[in-house]
């Protein structure tokens, strides 16, 4: 992305006085206050090229109010509508609402990336990514527009393999990552998009990012360039999250304590050692984007809602269509998902 000339960002309404969690639990353990910050957010009348220079600088741009709130609920109402009489709600509670059962055992309703779903849930969710409704909202213009005049591109391709995942309180939490591990068949640039569907509490389970990480994220790839070159990996394995270098499961942690003692000999490398981490969390509303680099490092926390609210929301993927044209995009991902796809 090219430096640009940066304006004032439009300010968001926000209560400033607002007090980070005393804890935060993630997959694993938990983080304590004095690790978490706040995710940044920017209102959707600020100047492209601001957003543009903010998602360069940070890895990440948190915008307010992208997609109109009616059409986010529409499609949390229509999700959740698919799962009547199936134990997962609360009963006598609106599908918008999506309260969980809290008489149901969570290892019975995993989402995506929340264990191996089975049985009549995983049909459900195979379905849901191809259902009318849903292919219009992640084609929704609002989101679109921002997506090209964001990245600069005449048009954009988004990759099949979006992912619409739930997470019931209680369930398991997606580790410490980034995108690049997952997309490494295509030598083209990508933008991810992450679109809550409905609001978040900040332990609701929804993302968040360690600050400042995208040289970190990067050096760890790098490094795993380096290893996968000495072993002699094949194109395919190379490619693969799910390599000899890699954990089961193709994360890069299930703490982020962890992350941070795993890889401080790559942190050391690019000036992060001794560094006191951030963690930034947020609270997210129906409406809301988060765009992230490929090397953005970021999780997802436990979902502890004070509500029982499930945790929606889904994951898309963006190349530019010269890329995709020239065959520089990830063609892995370009079919619905499917469990045990390798990816």
């Amino acid at each position: 992305m090219a430096t640009v000339v940066v304006a004032s960002p439009v300010a968001v309404n926000l209560d400033d006085t607002r007090t980070l969690l005393h804890t935060f639990r993630a997959n694993t353990g938990s983080l304590p206050q004095a690790k978490l910050g706040w995710l940044q957010p920017t209102s959707v009348d600020t100047p492209v090229d601001t957003i543009r220079y903010q998602l360069e600088r940070d890895g990440y741009v948190f915008i307010k109010g992208l997609i109109p709130r009616e059409d986010v609920l529409a499609m949390r109402e229509h999700y959740f509508s698919q799962y009547a009489g199936t134990g997962l709600l609360k009963p006598d509670t609106p599908f918008v609402d999506g309260i969980y059962n809290l008489a149901e055992d969570a290892a019975l309703h995993r989402g995506i990336g929340g264990g191996d779903p089975a049985g009549d849930d995983l049909d459900r969710l195979i379905a849901a990514h191809k259902t009318p409704l849903y292919q219009r909202f992640v084609s929704h213009p609002s989101l679109r527009k921002m997506v090209r005049d964001l990245m600069q591109w005449d048009e954009e391709v988004m990759l099949q393999r979006s992912m619409l995942r739930h997470n019931v309180p209680g369930g398991q939490a997606t580790g410490v990552h980034y995108d690049k591990l997952f997309l490494r068949g295509g030598e083209g640039f990508f933008l991810t998009g992450w679109v809550p569907i409905g609001d978040i509490a900040p332990c609701g389970g929804g993302l968040f990012y360690l600050e400042n990480s995208i040289e970190l994220g990067q050096a760890i790839e790098d490094d795993f360039d380096r290893r996968a070159l000495a072993s002699g990996f094949s194109l395919d394995e190379k490619a693969s999250a799910f390599n000899a270098h890699m954990t089961s499961i193709g994360i890069l942690s299930d703490h982020p304590t962890a992350f941070e003692q795993d890889h401080s000999h790559i942190a050391q490398g690019v000036g992060m050692s001794g560094r006191q981490y951030k963690w930034l969390i947020s609270e997210y509303e129906a409406g809301d984007v988060v765009f992230h680099l490929p090397c953005s490092v970021h999780s997802s926390c436990m979902n502890e809602d004070p509500q029982g609210r499930i945790r929606l929301s889904t994951d898309l993927r963006f190349y530019d269509k010269k890329d995709y044209d020239e065959g520089r995009a990830d063609e892995r991902w370009m079919k619905y998902w499917t469990p045990g796809d390798g990816l």
